[in-house]
């Protein structure tokens, strides 16, 4: 009996994404998937920094969740164009959906788009969505622990960044274990701490994110540039 072998199941998915990728490339849009669990602080990081980022940086913002529309409604009046999508259920976005969103912005008046993907620390890790990078999230509310328990994150982030500091004298909350247990499995990961109540570490997580899209714009730059020629 021949047994058939499925070789790679994302397959579609990843021809989608880069699709997605080639079409961000060809507006020079720069975007950055965030991942991370329910209530991890997504959507509140956004609206901190949003402000912060723009007018200097025009951003769109596709807003994953199961059900609702309330994310994209809080975001809406502090990006230059957002778009819901709902999953039904899924515990992620893929390429697909993506594609979708994307197609309801004005890529070539954007500088940035900002996916923020269903909340989950290990489905939306899988897939790729045609992002330049990916952003993980972790919140002092959840434990320590997360590091160790959700490894594929954090090896492959972009960036780690830590929620929530403001409740660390609150909650029981060992930063020693989470650092230990992060730098384990990555040691070269940029980890930034933020709070938005506070205000802590929103400037670095600015600085990084109008260095990604700079940096991004220029590889897109010279990838499009190439294409051409051959």
């Amino acid at each position: 009996m021949e047994i058939k072998v499925v070789a790679n199941v994302l397959k579609l998915n990843d021809e989608v994404a880069a699709l997605n990728r080639r079409a961000l490339a060809e507006a020079g849009v720069a975007c950055l998937n965030i991942m991370g669990s329910p209530g991890c602080g997504k959507t509140a990081l956004l609206e901190a920094t949003l402000p912060r980022l723009r007018p200097a940086l025009k951003i769109g913002v596709i807003a994953g969740d199961i059900a609702t529309t309330r994310d994209a409604e809080r975001l809406a009046h502090l990006c230059d164009g957002v778009t819901q999508i709902n999953t039904g259920g899924s515990c992620h976005l893929d390429a697909n959906q993506v594609r979708q969103g994307l197609a309801n912005l004005d890529l070539h008046a954007l500088d940035l788009v900002i996916i923020e993907n269903v909340g989950n620390l290990i489905c939306p890790v899988t897939f790729d969505l045609g992002q330049g990078a990916k952003m993980g999230l972790f919140s002092v509310p959840e434990g320590a622990d997360k590091p160790a328990k959700h490894p594929r994150i954090v090896l492959e982030a972009d960036l780690l960044v830590l929620t929530k500091t403001d409740l660390l004298p609150h909650v029981p909350f060992d930063k020693t274990i989470f650092d230990a247990d992060l730098r384990s499995l990555r040691d070269d990961v940029t980890l930034i701490e933020t709070s938005v109540v506070s205000g802590a570490g929103l400037d670095a997580w600015c600085q990084w994110v109008r260095r990604f899209v700079d940096e991004r714009k220029g590889v897109q730059a010279r990838q499009v540039s190439q294409s051409r020629t051959e």
